[in-house]
């Protein structure tokens, strides 16, 4: 196979993964604070081995490095349940996962557990800023939280909770139901604001990843017709050396 086919190759390997994370992104569109994702590309140049040139000639194939994520604020939506939460702007809830180790999310969609503990969907205890669970009371019957995520009831302050930020949010790990985990000291956001009563929404544009699906499914078809095409001129040098060989 010559060098054409090759780097046709790389193109299509690097799209159909970037396929891959438009469908990944796409699936999630209804998911509380997901955030989509990223590729990046680079041009990985080699030199070629053919003695045909004088001078050295370089290839230019494509290469997918990494991925990253979107950290754009998906939409509030209301919903009208208090222990619902939404960050506005930067910043993390912080959760205890079950191995002990604290976790991050977007994701405020909280609850209360039989033992009266603020939890979030997948039961994981929701800390304050004082690295403490929540525990309501039975008696607490009206909950709020404040902007500064105070939470109180009729019978008093119960906690505030904890809204962090990181030097490197692209150093966040991603961990299933939407949680975070990194080993970066987490930096307190004391200016936090959040809305009770509302989720944050999925930040993915499903015109735009449509959009984006349709570019590259395009260009995977286009490099699937120029291999198909040196193919076809390698078989037809073949065949064109056969005939003229003499027998």
């Amino acid at each position: 196979m010559e060098n054409t086919a090759y780097i046709a190759l790389s193109r299509q390997g690097v799209l159909r993964r970037e396929l891959d994370t438009i469908a990944h992104n796409m699936a999630n569109m209804n998911t509380t604070g997901f955030k989509s994702e990223r590729m990046m590309f680079v041009e990985h140049l080699t030199k070629s081995k053919s003695g045909d040139f004088i001078a050295d000639q370089r290839l230019a194939f494509v290469r997918d490095v990494a991925s990253y994520s979107d950290f754009a604020d998906g939409p509030i939506e209301q919903t009208g349940n208090p222990l619902d939460v939404a960050i506005n702007g930067d910043g993390y809830f912080t959760v205890q996962a079950a191995d002990g180790t604290t976790q991050y999310t977007r994701n405020g969609s909280f609850r209360m557990d039989n033992g009266g503990q603020l939890v979030n969907q997948s039961g994981l205890p929701v800390l304050t800023d004082a690295g403490t669970p929540i525990f309501f009371a039975p008696e607490d019957a009206s909950i709020t939280i404040a902007g500064d995520g105070t939470v109180s009831s009729e019978n008093g302050q119960i906690g505030k909770l904890s809204v962090v930020t990181f030097d490197d949010p692209y150093g966040l790990k991603r961990e299933a139901s939407g949680l975070y985990s990194t080993d970066q000291l987490p930096i307190p956001k004391l200016d936090a604001q959040v809305s009770q009563g509302g989720l944050e929404g999925s930040n993915v544009s499903g015109i735009l990843e449509m959009t984006r699906m349709i570019k590259v499914s395009r260009s995977y078809s286009s490099a699937q017709k120029l291999i198909d095409k040196e193919d076809e001129r390698i078989r037809q040098a073949i065949r064109q050396l056969a005939s003229a060989t003499p027998t």
